[in-house]
Formats: C-alpha cells, sequence, structure tokens
C-alpha cells in the first residue's frame, strides 16, 4: 500500500499465506487501538489484496489507529493452494485473525471487505460469535448479497453500496438487509469498484466508526 507496509506471512493450512500489514502513525498512536483484518475481491477475477477497493478500506483503519492486516486468498500472489468457494478463505482469514490477536494482545478486532471478501467476513463473524469472542464491528462494501449465501450479521455493521453496481445489484443487497433492518449506505453514482468514489468508503468508515 505504502512504503510503511511490511510484508509478512503466515503458515496455512494448504501452505503459505501470503499477507501485508500496515500501522498506524506512531506519532499519533503510540501503540495501535486495534486490529483490523481486510478481504479482497474474488480471486478468481482478479481480485488481490491490492485492489483498490481493500486498500481504501486498509487506509481508513490506519487512519483510526487500527493495525491492518491484508492477505492473498489462495491461489493469489504468493499463496499457496487454490480456490476454496469461501470455505478454506474463512479458514485462511481465522488463522490471520489468530497471528495478529497474538501479535497485538488484548485489542478489539475489526473485520471488513469487499465483494467476495464480504461473504468471507460475514462468515468469519458468525464462526466468532459461535465460540463467544466476536469481532468488533463489520464493514463490508460491494456485500456480496445474492451472489453467496450471505450470512446474518451485526445491527452494527456498516454497509457500504454503490448505486450503479452492476456486479452486485443494489436490490438484492436491500433485500438481504431488509429483514435484518441494517441500513444500506448507499454511494451515488458508483459502480462495484467505486471508480472516482473511493474517497467516500475512507470518509464514511472514519466517521461512523466510534458512532
Amino acid at each position: 500500500m505504502n512504503a510503511h507496509t511490511q510484508p509478512f506471512t503466515i503458515a496455512g493450512s494448504v501452505g503459505t499465506i501470503e499477507c501485508a500489514l500496515d500501522l498506524p502513525d506512531s506519532a499519533q498512536f503510540p501503540s495501535p487501538r486495534g486490529i483490523a483484518l481486510v478481504a479482497h475481491p474474488h480471486p478468481l477475477y482478479g481480485g488481490t489484496m491490492d485492489n483498490k477497493v481493500a486498500q481504501t478500506l486498509a487506509r481508513a483503519f490506519v487512519a483510526l489507529g487500527y493495525a491492518t492486516a491484508r492477505m492473498n486468498f489462495r491461489g493469489v500472489g504468493a499463496s499457496a493452494g487454490v480456490h476454496d468457494a469461501g470455505a478454506g478463505e474463512t479458514d485462511d482469514m481465522a488463522l490471520l485473525l489468530a497471528h495478529m490477536r497474538q501479535r497485538f494482545p488484548g485489542l478489539p478486532a475489526a473485520l471488513s471487505g469487499f465483494s467476495f471478501g464480504t461473504f468471507v467476513q460475514a462468515q468469519l463473524q458468525q464462526r466468532l460469535q459461535e465460540q463467544g469472542e466476536p469481532a468488533e464491528r463489520l464493514v463490508l462494501v460491494g456485500a456480496a448479497a445474492g451472489k453467496w449465501a450471505m450470512p446474518d450479521i451485526p445491527a452494527d455493521t456498516i454497509l457500504i453500496h454503490g448505486e450503479q453496481d452492476d456486479t452486485i445489484p443494489l436490490p438484492a443487497v436491500l433485500d438481504w438487509a431488509r429483514p435484518q433492518d441494517i441500513p444500506v449506505i448507499v454511494i451515488p453514482g458508483a459502480d462495484h469498484f467505486f471508480h472516482r468514489k473511493l474517497q467516500h468508503i475512507k470518509n464514511l468508515v472514519t466517521a461512523m466508526w466510534h458512532r
């Protein structure tokens, strides 16, 4: 993401997982106030941890003072394995969370994702809730409703979607969010990849985080 991005790897069940860590400004935050994980879009359609929306989410959390980690899903970049339709990817994200919790003990954890990454993080949050250790909050951009079997999510989840998303149509997201009574923040004119609209994602997340 920038000159301060620290590459690292963790061991996954099918081999090495390529990761990146971004830390908040030490002058403003002498120590991180939390940890955040960012999940990228679908790996079979060019998704990587360097996707612009994923990087924007990482920047938002760094600005909030969070030590922020991204990972390349299986078969992407230097990560071993092949695409596992979300199951293995959720397992791997759980391993990254465990690594970050060990590296930064006692801090709250946030989960965020874009497109396919929202499916992974929503599944991970469901697992964490069942284990009695849920993440602090979710940020889901371009939620994969209608494409994947998205589980229910917490009421305080920040949901951001583009008005003109033709990959995951807005009505599908509204149909998923409506029975959960969760607001959807719609960016007028935005497509799936938020071209020329990325600043809204960072601004919304940083403004809404502590409300």
